[in-house]
């Protein structure tokens, strides 16, 4: 799994002020599975990647590392 996405999954969440059970809501999701992506222990679904990236308003691509 991509380090760089790990990083930015997580400096996303902190500086919208949720924990991972908050996000895990928003996201619908397990708040183990996003403790998961943060450590690189599993890869999100395309469908949650682009759900990510809606709610926290940036591209796939920058959470991917495929851009600054």
């Amino acid at each position: 799994m991509n380090t760089v996405f790990c990083e930015r999954l997580k400096e996303l969440r902190l500086e919208r002020g949720l924990g991972q059970v908050g996000l895990a809501k928003e996201l619908d999701v397990g708040k183990s599975v996003v403790s998961l992506w943060e450590l690189g222990k599993c890869e999100p679904t395309l469908s949650k990647l682009i759900a990510m990236a809606r709610f926290f308003g940036v591209s796939i691509d920058y959470l991917a590392g495929l851009e600054g």
